[in-house]
């Protein structure tokens, strides 16, 4: 409690300051003697927190780790690595409590230490009084004052002590977190200051140069334009950048050079809001809240009416689905969408962001690893959409973009051709090829 501390702070001042006037050679004595303990104090504080510092490191990669352990559950069973695990599990707790006990070694010499130092200071201190006695310079009852105060006087210490050790620790939790905030690798989001009402949807790439930790350029002077209410699709090769553009497009990374447009207005000066909130991303793993089927609409907003989720979910070609659960939208879902199979996640996530009303949806990939039939439904609900949202689609499957208003083919970072899906075949060799060898897949 630091009102009781400084309350003691002021007391045990005013003690060192009556011993001043009782005996000077006392109370220069109880200075020296309160030097050493400062020291050795100090030191031990010193060597703590290097414990200390280490011991957080590991017990946050073991946190880090048992994380992992418990998500990849399932995988780990199936692959049978149960005893493997466990013991990395175990090592990992061990190497945590050597470095605990380490941390408690360190506390428990430097205690000893220290007390072993007291009892010597107060056996120097008795000896002195003798002496003083002795020569006539301090009375016996002076003595005994000055004798039952020492420990006031070495509570001094003990408080300051206490402070430098909060400090410390502040401090060391604070560089942890610093570490973080200001590091390379965690580099903090910026965004501009201005704001969109209301978002067309229109998309420009102006000579657009990404790479992902100044290592080898992803995007190499890509530059492209999309009308509003627009369906485009990205096709081309793993690595090509197909999901840089769209990761570029939410600003979850910031390009090299060139510049990125929405609605006409640079990238770089809008806000947070804008960007985000009118930008949905259909992955091909979305997340679905341990909720029912409404919960996981309304959280997205307020005030959701009956009329909207039902219509969203139908957009979505999921309505007749819900309508045959046994609790319909009140059927709760698992954790992880537990409970539905990959292409009505996908069907969900696109109510999601039919109910969040926002006017540009981004397709990443998200019917690639669906069966026939269930991309199908996927794809009748990206038509239900069509000329209501600009969409824009990275496919894996060339037969899921035939039907976009433009397709852009993507070749080791630059867009080596756009056109409709008829239009590509005739001029580019590569999609051509890429689509014969998807055909002859299917057949």
């Amino acid at each position: 409690d630091m009102t009781f501390s400084f309350t003691d702070l002021i007391t045990n001042i005013g003690i060192l300051f009556a011993i001043f006037i009782i005996n000077k050679w006392i109370f220069l004595y109880y200075c020296i003697a309160v030097t050493i303990i400062f020291f050795l104090e100090k030191t031990r504080i010193k060597k703590f927190n290097e414990r200390d510092k280490r011991f957080r490191k590991i017990s946050e990669q073991n946190t880090g780790f048992v994380g992992e352990l418990v998500r990849g559950l399932r995988d780990i069973k199936v692959l049978n690595a149960s005893k493997s695990f466990l013991k990395m599990t175990n090592d990992r707790i061990n190497s945590t409590n050597e470095e605990k006990f380490k941390m408690s070694t360190v506390t428990r010499r430097y205690t000893l230490l220290t007390t072993s130092v007291k009892d010597l200071l107060d056996l120097l201190l008795i000896v002195l009084f003798i002496f003083m006695i002795n020569h006539e310079h301090l009375t016996i009852e002076a003595a005994i004052v000055l004798y039952m105060y020492r420990h006031k006087v070495f509570n001094l210490l003990t408080l300051f002590s206490n402070a430098l050790e909060w400090y410390k620790d502040f401090n060391l939790s604070a560089t942890r977190v610093f570490e973080l905030i200001d590091s390379k690798e965690y580099r903090k989001e910026k965004f501009g200051n201005k704001h969109l009402d209301k978002v067309k949807g229109q998309f420009e790439f102006r000579n657009v140069y990404f790479s992902y930790n100044n290592n080898k350029p992803v995007l190499k002077g890509v530059s492209f334009k999309i009308k509003p209410k627009q369906t485009v699709s990205f096709v081309g090769k793993s690595g090509s950048g197909k999901s840089t553009i769209f990761a570029l497009l939410a600003k979850l990374y910031t390009i090299n050079k060139g510049d990125i447009l929405i609605d006409n207005v640079s990238i770089k000066e809008l806000d947070e809001d804008t960007i985000r909130g009118n930008i949905s991303i259909i992955t091909q793993n979305p997340y679905i809240f341990n909720m029912t089927i409404r919960q996981n609409l309304e959280i997205i907003k307020d005030k959701l009416t009956e009329e909207e989720m039902i219509e969203a979910c139908k957009t979505a070609e999921l309505h007749d689905f819900i309508m045959s659960l046994p609790d319909g939208y009140d059927t709760l879902i698992g954790e992880g969408g537990i409970n539905l199979s990959g292409g009505q996640r996908q069907r969900l996530a696109i109510a999601r962001a039919l109910v969040q009303k926002t006017e540009i949806i981004l397709f990443d990939e998200a019917t690639s690893a669906l069966d026939n039939e269930t991309q199908l439904s996927i794809q009748t609900a990206i038509n239900n959409m069509k000329n209501k949202y600009t969409i824009l689609i990275i496919a894996h499957r060339l037969s899921t973009v035939i039907n976009s208003d433009c397709i852009m083919f993507l070749n080791d970072g630059v867009i080596s051709n756009i056109g409709s899906h008829h239009e590509l075949l005739k001029k580019d060799k590569e999609y051509k090829k890429l689509y014969e060898m998807e055909m002859e897949k299917n057949q």
